[in-house]
């Protein structure tokens, strides 16, 4: 099923954008040297904002996905092609890789001559841009624009969609009908409830107002949390949606 394509797409960028950042904690919690190269930095930066921005975009592609098989049940199967599930999935990845090259150049062009010290557990763009010794309010507008770009339009996508679906559900005659066929979304609102929220309260909002204590528990949040409770709730909406199909 195209669900399970996309599942799987999931599951690989949860545990890549966790792989990311997860394994230097503990070595600058127990090492006295916590350093990173600048070099070392920018691939941080760069490879945690592709998977974090594909995973933004699959959750997009996985709300239509839903949306087909919720709204045009009968048509799923034509729509939803495994050519057009491969063709969407590959899409995102190469969305993500795209618009985090744009991120990291737009970030890294910037001038910085010290301090060196980043107030944070890894190279996110926010605290980055706090160590810039030239003007960034340019740098800023397009991180803003981009979040315009990855967040709030897939965001609307999002709700539109689920506007549409929860329509489709009302329709439904029985109440056991209406609760399985909305309990197959829940677990993907949830999950894009915390990931898109935790994710717009850290790139769509004045620089002047960053705070790196607090903002920690944010990055650490959503970088490491919301992919690791990606896992059970997706893999329970999965068994449910083919719990309804076999019914």
């Amino acid at each position: 099923m195209p669900m399970y394509c996309f599942l799987a797409n999931l599951s690989f960028l949860d545990i890549s954008y966790t792989t990311t950042t997860v394994p230097q904690m503990p070595l600058h919690l127990l090492s006295k040297k916590k350093s990173i190269s600048y070099t070392g930095c920018i691939i941080q930066m760069y490879i945690f904002l592709s998977l974090g921005i594909t995973e933004c975009v699959l959750y997009t592609v996985m709300v239509y996905d839903r949306h087909m098989a919720i709204c045009h049940p009968l048509h799923y199967t034509l729509i939803m092609s495994r050519s057009v599930c491969v063709k969407m999935a590959a899409s995102s990845w190469v969305g993500g890789f795209f618009f985090a090259m744009v991120h990291t150049s737009v970030t890294m062009r910037l001038p910085y001559c010290g301090p060196n010290e980043i107030n944070h557990f890894f190279c996110e763009v926010p605290a980055i841009l706090k160590l810039a010794c030239a003007d960034t309010r340019v740098t800023e507008v397009v991180v803003f624009v981009m979040g315009v770009i990855l967040l709030m339009i897939p965001v609307f996508l999002i709700l539109v969609s689920y506007v549409f679906i929860l329509m489709a559900i009302l329709r439904i005659s029985s109440a056991a009908g209406r609760f399985k066929a909305f309990s197959t979304c829940t677990a993907h609102i949830t999950t894009v409830t915390l990931s898109y929220g935790a994710a717009m309260f850290m790139y769509m909002r004045p620089a002047y107002s960053y705070a790196p204590e607090r903002d920690k528990y944010f990055s650490f949040f959503y970088s490491v949390v919301s992919s690791l409770l990606n896992l059970q709730p997706e893999k329970q909406g999965c068994q449910r949606s083919a719990g309804q199909i076999d019914g």
